[in-house]
């Protein structure tokens, strides 16, 4: 009996893994996609992000319902859901480039705009809900705390090598920036359509462990008498802000870097013919490097605490970004990028190199503050996981703030708003991650 348990949560395990590199591939397609929209639609940084932000945005509406799904209809129900939405949403996206003739103008933008920007909504309610499912499903399997937290890292290495990959790709389709078309990333929607597709027929022969679901639904109809929640709890509120705040922490640094590579005039001064891919290479290795933290941060999360991790993080992270901030742009340094037929270096700022450094440090933040604003949280664990895929709104708040401050200054003035996110997440780490409120019943 016991054996065929530990054979089941393997399975359940690996498919969860598999499900946070599919979170990945859907959100990271969004940033490179900016530089699409802003050339084809003669936008500006913060506009050309739109698309982000409709990704993220969607977790500020359904990232309480993904919580309350999850506890009416279990794990398995809530990620094939999830996964169906995903198709839909990228199908969304594919169609916004076959629309590209369509007549008619909204705000004096063409429908097609829209229509792109409505299917990155549908697409943020996928990946929601994916992330509602994996991240207690992941902390669970792993029996929380250190373990817990160690097999979070793990599972968000995955979630980095799709997110290295997408970048890249993209830049590489779409050649010059000036001359970027929705239509040139239809190989990548392809790509995105068919691997959701095929999930979708694997999580139905899969079995999935449902957490103590006869529990949590017991629980759920006597919710409306228990006077505290997971608001209740100090650690968790902070934490929650700490989420919105690091998601767009770990969004706005390579999702500018991008747009200030690919700007071949106000930008880092890059080769017009090759600024895109340069770019898309740059900032996949942001996300290359978040691949590599997360694999040491899997291998020491048991016996690194979360608090020490996060603290280390967040003050190198504090120390690469004033560096990038404050460095000459004519300082320059090498950086590997595929040119069409191989691979060579190529000199970008200086800058560019710290940005992409910091790619280690975010890369266990996630795992960290899930882990310290969860501890001790009980019977209210899944729903706080609805709560902090709400919070993901960051990811698509921040980088908008970013961009805004971009189109009216610089590229590296606009770097103050990552700056303070790091700051605040020192201070959650050190002081705000500690739970005062223990008296409080949780079974």
């Amino acid at each position: 009996m016991n054996q065929q348990k530990q054979n089941g949560n393997i399975v359940a395990i690996v498919t969860m893994i598999f499900l946070f590199a599919m979170i990945s591939f859907v959100t990271n397609l969004a940033a490179p996609m900016g530089v699409v929209l802003k050339n084809q639609f003669h936008l500006g940084n913060s506009a050309g992000m739109l698309g982000n932000f409709m990704n993220f945005f969607a977790y500020l509406f359904f990232g309480i319902a993904s919580g309350n799904l999850l506890n009416k209809k279990g794990y398995k129900f809530t990620a094939l859901t999830a996964v169906a939405i995903g198709f839909i949403g990228i199908g969304i996206q594919y169609l916004s480039g076959r629309a590209s003739g369509l007549e008619g103008q909204i705000f004096s933008l063409p429908v097609s705009f829209f229509v792109y920007l409505a299917g990155a909504f549908v697409a943020g309610i996928s990946v929601c809900m994916l992330n509602t499912v994996v991240n207690p499903m992941l902390n669970s399997l792993g029996g929380g705390g250190n373990k817990g937290n160690q097999l979070l890292q793990i599972g968000g290495s995955f979630n980095s090598l799709a997110g290295t990959i997408t970048p890249m790709f993209v830049g590489v389709l779409i050649g010059e920036a000036a001359k970027a078309r929705i239509t040139d990333v239809f190989p990548v929607m392809y790509i995105a359509m068919g691997v959701f597709a095929a999930v979708f027929v694997i999580l139905n022969l899969v079995k999935i462990p449902e957490r103590g679901f006869e529990e949590q639904k017991n629980a759920s109809k006597s919710e409306s008498k228990d006077k505290y929640s997971a608001w209740s709890f100090r650690h968790f509120v902070l934490g929650a802000i700490g989420i919105f705040v690091y998601v767009g922490v770990e969004v706005g640094i390579p999702g500018t870097l991008n747009f200030f590579l690919s700007d071949a005039e106000s930008g880092a001064g890059l080769p017009a013919a090759t600024a895109a891919a340069t770019a898309g290479f740059v900032a996949g290795t942001y996300w290359f490097l978040m691949m590599i933290g997360r694999f040491i941060g899997g291998s020491i999360g048991g016996k690194v605490s979360s608090k020490t991790m996060l603290s280390a993080a967040s003050g190198i992270g504090i120390l690469f970004v004033l560096i990038a901030m404050f460095a000459p742009l004519s300082v320059k340094t090498l950086m590997p990028v595929f040119t069409g037929s191989g691979f060579e270096m190529t000199s970008v700022p200086i800058s560019a190199l710290f940005l992409v450094l910091c790619g280690i440090c975010t890369s266990v933040m996630w795992g960290g503050i899930f882990n310290l604003a969860v501890a001790g949280l009980g019977k209210y664990l899944e729903k706080a996981s609805g709560i902090f895929m709400m919070m993901v709104v960051g990811g698509g708040v921040l980088p908008l703030v970013q961009n805004f401050i971009a189109d009216n200054s610089t590229y590296m003035i606009s770097y103050i708003v990552p700056l303070l996110g790091l700051a605040y997440l020192l201070y959650y780490a050190v002081i705000g991650s500690k739970n005062v409120n223990k008296d409080i019943p949780v079974k």
